[in-house]
């Protein structure tokens, strides 16, 4: 477990770079935390990160799944956000499990929804926000 802590949100960017350098070959991550956490925020960084124009790097909440590419490495990338969904087969009937098996990198917020299907070697985040409003990834 490793934890990354984000004292601001102008350390944001480079609490991604962080993340960006532990990531290993996994392609699934997901993000859990309270409503108002910052798992968009953190994803969208993330994203920029990973070479995606910042302007496109937003929250899927009414898509549920945004498909972006990385402008250095032309690497696919999917950010799902599965708060509005209401059962596994709503994410069924979207083809999830095909995002799953893709080999692109899948992001994905609101976990809890698709648990039974996630990969084994799915890196869970967790965000967690402290009384001071900075925040921790913890990392599993």
């Amino acid at each position: 477990m490793k934890t990354i802590h984000i004292a601001s949100p102008e350390a944001i960017p480079a609490a991604a770079q962080e993340f960006l350098a532990l990531m290993g070959d996994e392609t699934v991550y997901t993000f859990t935390g309270e409503m108002g956490a910052g798992k968009t925020t953190f994803i969208s960084a993330l994203c920029a990160a990973l070479g995606v124009d910042p302007e496109e790097a937003n929250s899927p909440s009414f898509a549920i799944a945004n498909e972006y590419r990385s402008e250095t490495t032309a690497e696919l990338i999917y950010h799902f956000d599965l708060y509005r969904l209401e059962s596994l087969e709503e994410v069924m009937d979207i083809g999830f499990e095909d995002y799953l098996d893709s080999g692109a990198l899948c992001l994905i917020e609101w976990p809890e929804k698709v648990a039974d299907i996630l990969p084994d070697d799915t890196v869970r985040v967790n965000i967690r926000v402290n009384d001071d409003n900075s925040r921790d990834l913890i990392i599993e």
